[in-house]
C-alpha cells in the first residue's frame, strides 16, 4: 500500500464559532484558535480542520458564503488567519480549510449580479428555470424543509438552493463557474494551507432535466438525491480540478459524500489519486435514521453497525481510504448517541470505549473538537433554546403538519439536532465554561462545571489523556495505520472485535459496547500479546477473558501466525 501523510494522521475538527472566544463578544474567533494550540499539541494531533470561517451573512453559521477570500469580521482578520496558519505550522501541525462551493450566499457578488437581469453575464453561475403550472419547475424539497426552489420576483425565475433559500446551487456545468472555483483554491493553497474539507461536493452535477422526486418522509415534497446527489458530471469536474489544482500541492482533500456506495468512494477516492484522497461516507450515521429521516430516538444496532463499518474496512482495502468518525458538526454527540452519559463513570468509560474501537481501525481518524473530553448532548429547554436553522425550521414543519406534537419534536431535536454539537467548547469550571467572557452566542452544556479540558488535563486516567494514548500508539505503530481488517464475531450483540494484520504482526482491538458484562475467548495465537491499551482493568489473558460494561483493549503480537 502506498503510504501518504494523510493516511498517518489524526485530524482534528474546530467549529470557530463554539471553539474558543478572544474578545468577550460571545462567538469563538480566529485568535481563540491560535490561544489554544499547544492544547492541541499535547493532544497529539496532526491536522486542524476548520469548519468556515468565510464572509458570510450567518443564515447557515457560515456555510452561506459571500466572499471566499475574506475573513467574516466576527472571526477576526486575514492577518489573524495568517497568524494563525503559521502558529500551526510552527507545532508541526497542518491546517485543513472548508470548501463549500455547491452554493454561496445570496450576497455573493456573482448572484447579485446573476439574479439582476436574464442576459447578465453572470446569469448562468446559477441554476434558474421556469415556473411550471404556477409553481416551481418540480416538487423538490430543499434539505432545510420547503421547496428547493424560490421566485425570483425581478427575473420571473426560479433559482435551486438545495439547502436554504439564502443559499443557491453554483452551476458547475457552466466552465467560468469551475474556473472562479480552481482559482480561489489556488489562492488559499499558495498562501500555504494544507488541503480542503469538500462540503456536500457530491453534489455539485446536477442532472439536467430535473424531473420531480419522491416524496419524503412527512414532507409534501419531493427527493431531489437521485439527480443531484454523485450526479452525472461529478467526478469529471474533480478530475478537472485534482488536474488544475490538487495536484499541484501535497493537500489532504476530503469530499463529504452523502449517498455515497462503496463502489462509488472507490471513484472519488480512488488509489491513483485522481480525485479526491478521502471521502466521508454516512451510512453508518443512517442507522437510526440520522441522515434518511434523523428525527427519531432510535439507537444504532451493534451488529448493524459492525456489518456496516467492515464492509466499508474490506471494501475499500487496498482501493481507495477510509475516514473514520463518530462526531462532527452535522452530528450529536456520540457518546450520548451510543454511549452512555447517565452518570460520569459511565460517559467516561463509553466515551474511550467508543473511542478505541474507531481508532485502532484502518483509515484517518477525526476527532471533533470536545470529543476527547467525552462532551454531551445538551439538555435544551424550549425551541428558543436552539439556534440551527435545519432544526428550527423542521420544528415548524413536522408540528404543523402534525408529523409530531411540539413535545415529541422536542424530544428529537434535544437528541439529534446539529445544535448539541456546537455548544461551546468547555475549556474549565468558570462562568462562560472558559469560552468567553461574554454571553455566549448558544448556551452552555450545564455539565460543563465537572465536564472541562482543566479537570481533564490534570487527571491522568481522563477521556483527554485516554485519546492522547490512541493518537500516540497510531503514531508509534504501522499496523495501526496500514494493517488489514478483518472482523470477529460479526453476530453478538454486544462486543465488537477484530484483529488488523501487517508484516507478521498481528493486533486484536475488543469493545464492549454495552452497558452489561459480556465475555470473550481469546483467539489463538494472542498468548503472550503485549497489552496497548485497555478500557477498565487490564484483562487477564488466559483464553476466556471477562469484559465490565463499556470495557475494551487492544493487543499486539509480535510473532502472529498469520
Amino acid at each position: 500500500m502506498k503510504k501518504a501523510w494523510w493516511k498517518e494522521s489524526v485530524v482534528y475538527q474546530i467549529y470557530p464559532r463554539s471553539f474558543q472566544d478572544s474578545n468577550g463578544d460571545g462567538v469563538g474567533d480566529l485568535p481563540g484558535i491560535l490561544r489554544r494550540l499547544d492544547y492541541l499539541k499535547e493532544l497529539g494531533v496532526d491536522v486542524l480542520w476548520i469548519s468556515p470561517f468565510y464572509k458570510s451573512p450567518g443564515g447557515d453559521n457560515g456555510y452561506d458564503i459571500s466572499d471566499y477570500q475574506a475573513i467574516q469580521p466576527e472571526f477576526g482578520t486575514m492577518e489573524d488567519f495568517d497568524r494563525l496558519l503559521a502558529g500551526a505550522h510552527a507545532r508541526g501541525m497542518r491546517v485543513v480549510i472548508d470548501l463549500v462551493v455547491n452554493h454561496t450566499s445570496k450576497e455573493h457578488p456573482w448572484f447579485i449580479e446573476s439574479r439582476s437581469s436574464r442576459d447578465n453575464p453572470k446569469r448562468d453561475y446559477y441554476i434558474w428555470r421556469d415556473g411550471k403550472n404556477g409553481g416551481p419547475p418540480n416538487n423538490w424539497g430543499s434539505n432545510f424543509s420547503g421547496s428547493a426552489w424560490t421566485l425570483d420576483e425581478t427575473t420571473g425565475q426560479y433559482y435551486l438552493h438545495t439547502f436554504g433559500d439564502f443559499q443557491p446551487d453554483l452551476n458547475w456545468d457552466n466552465p467560468a463557474v469551475r474556473q472562479e472555483v480552481f482559482r480561489m483554491m489556488r489562492w488559499w493553497c499558495d498562501k500555504g494551507v494544507d488541503g480542503f474539507r469538500m462540503d456536500v461536493i457530491s453534489m455539485i452535477s446536477k442532472t439536467p432535466e430535473m424531473p420531480d422526486g419522491e416524496r419524503k418522509p412527512g414532507s409534501s415534497y419531493g427527493s431531489f438525491a437521485p439527480y443531484v446527489v454523485n450526479g452525472p458530471n461529478v467526478h469529471a469536474y474533480l478530475q478537472q480540478m485534482n488536474r488544475e489544482v490538487l495536484s499541484q500541492y501535497d493537500l489532504l482533500t476530503v469530499g463529504e459524500c452523502s449517498g455515497l456506495t462503496v463502489d462509488q468512494a472507490c471513484r472519488y477516492a480512488n488509489a491513483d489519486g485522481t480525485e479526491l484522497t478521502m471521502a466521508f461516507q454516512f451510512e453508518h450515521m443512517d442507522l437510526d435514521g440520522g441522515e434518511s429521516f434523523k428525527w427519531n430516538t432510535r439507537k444504532i444496532d451493534l451488529v448493524e453497525l459492525k456489518a456496516l463499518l467492515t464492509k466499508w474496512q474490506k471494501g475499500l482495502e487496498d482501493r481507495a481510504w477510509n475516514s473514520l468518525y463518530w462526531c462532527n458538526h452535522d452530528q450529536p454527540r456520540i457518546v450520548s448517541r451510543m454511549g452512555d452519559d447517565s452518570t460520569p463513570a459511565l460517559r467516561e468509560k463509553s466515551a474511550k470505549a467508543l473511542a478505541l474501537c474507531l481508532h485502532m481501525m484502518q483509515g484517518t481518524p477525526y476527532v471533533y473538537q470536545g470529543e476527547e473530553l467525552g462532551m454531551t448532548n445538551v439538555p435544551f429547554g424550549g425551541l428558543e433554546d436552539f439556534r440551527d436553522v435545519e432544526s428550527i425550521n423542521a420544528y415548524h414543519e413536522l408540528t404543523a403538519n402534525h408529523t409530531f406534537t411540539p413535545q415529541r419534536m422536542l424530544e428529537c431535536l434535544r437528541y439529534k439536532s446539529r445544535d448539541n454539537a456546537r455548544t461551546p467548547m468547555q475549556w474549565d469550571s468558570s462562568a462562560g465554561a472558559g469560552f468567553t467572557t461574554g454571553t455566549p452566542w448558544i448556551m452552555v452544556n450545564p455539565n460543563y462545571t465537572s465536564l472541562n479540558a482543566a479537570e481533564q488535563l490534570a487527571r491522568p486516567d481522563s477521556v483527554f489523556h485516554f485519546y492522547q494514548a490512541l493518537i500516540r500508539l497510531r503514531h508509534t505503530h504501522e499496523i495501526i495505520v496500514y494493517g488489514s481488517y478483518d472482523l470477529l464475531l460479526p453476530d453478538d450483540p454486544q462486543v465488537y472485535a477484530y484483529t488488523r494484520t501487517l508484516n507478521g504482526q498481528k493486533l486484536l482491538c475488543v469493545c464492549n459496547l454495552t452497558g452489561r458484562p459480556a465475555s470473550f475467548a481469546l483467539p489463538a495465537g494472542f498468548a503472550g500479546a503485549r497489552l496497548l491499551i485497555s478500557v477498565g482493568d487490564a484483562p487477564s489473558l488466559d483464553g476466556q477473558v471477562t469484559l465490565g460494561p463499556w470495557d475494551g483493549f487492544a493487543l499486539l503480537q509480535d510473532n502472529a501466525e498469520l
